[in-house]
């Protein structure tokens, strides 16, 4: 039984790393993928994840395969290529530890997990079943994806989705709001930016967005990412604002993986029914996921940076001293 299984794509972030002496830019190899990210943070906080996805069966797939291993996350379902390389990503940063992305995916070998290679009993024997859309940009990726989540929703397992729009990875912005869109027939969990939610909706409006969401894909809870400004949640008893953390960022690379692995670490823990969820509760979840995210944008990396669990309670314990 596994807490959570998530399915997507494994690569490299190549990070910014400083000059070499002739005052070329250097970059450190980490490992990077939103769905990993999710489960590395679920398994630092003591929870049984598995990750179903490919590599190339180079140097590169091989660190990503032993990275998984160290940060205790099930490896049965991850399948290495013979013929495509791993994917890789150029994490160019900002003077403000904002992030911007360059793939090397032409194609990459994240794209070519085949549905044949999915093991839906594995998916079903989890608590969550997560996924984000770049596994759905191109076949037979996308083909693998949908089988999980019919699989995931066979079962009646709870479904976390993370969009997470990179428009450089899309044939067309056409063809990834039709995708996105057809992930949401299966979540019940949403995690947007305010971009995505305007991207997605037409409006910037988070009420009036968020609204449509829930009415017309029947989510569960949508949550609405803002950065160092918090999140907007709306759930079935109403909507409602919660403040991030004020911190001096370093890299924001992976900070919204980090927001929703603990979110979802917080829904575990608690173990309530949609229907029982109260307002307290919600709001008390997003703030520590506030708290994780915070915390993890003061160090380099994904991966790398995800604090443990003691340091984000005592990290909201002091703020709220």
């Amino acid at each position: 039984m596994f807490d959570v299984v998530a399915l997507g794509e494994l690569l490299i972030d190549f990070t910014p790393a400083g000059k070499s002496e002739n005052g070329n830019a250097l970059f450190e190899t980490n490992p990077g993928g939103a769905p990993a990210n999710v489960l590395a943070t679920l398994s630092k906080f003591n929870h049984k994840t598995a990750f179903i996805g490919k590599v190339g069966n180079d140097q590169l797939g091989a660190f990503l395969g032993d990275v998984l291993k160290r940060s205790d996350i099930d490896t049965q379902g991850l399948v290495y290529s013979e013929n495509v390389n791993t994917t890789l990503a150029f994490v160019h940063l900002s003077d403000d530890g904002d992030r911007s992305f360059h793939f090397y995916r032409s194609p990459g070998a994240d794209m070519m997990l085949d549905k044949q290679e999915v093991d839906a009993t594995l998916i079903q024997s989890a608590k969550v079943f997560h996924f984000g859309s770049l596994s759905m940009t191109h076949e037979p990726a996308k083909a693998a994806t949908i089988k999980a989540l019919k699989a995931a929703k066979e079962k009646g397992i709870c479904i976390s989705y993370d969009p997470n729009l990179r428009p450089a990875l899309w044939e067309s912005l056409v063809h990834a709001r039709e995708t996105i869109i057809e992930g949401m027939h299966y979540a019940d969990i949403l995690k947007i930016s305010e971009e995505e939610l305007e991207f997605i909706t037409g409006t910037s409006d988070f009420e009036r967005g968020s609204k449509f969401l829930c009415e017309k894909f029947g989510l569960k809870v949508v949550l609405i990412t803002l950065g160092e400004k918090g999140c907007f949640y709306r759930f079935e008893k109403g909507t409602g604002h919660i403040n991030g953390f004020k911190i001096n960022a370093i890299d924001t690379t992976g900070a919204g993986d980090m927001f929703l692995g603990s979110f979802l670490h917080q829904i575990i823990m608690k173990d309530v029914s949609w229907g029982s969820l109260e307002t307290e509760d919600l709001e008390e979840m997003i703030t520590f996921a506030n708290a994780a995210a915070a915390l993890g944008t003061t160090k380099k990396g994904a991966i790398p940076a995800i604090p443990y669990l003691r340091d984000v309670s005592e990290f909201i314990k002091e703020v709220k001293c």
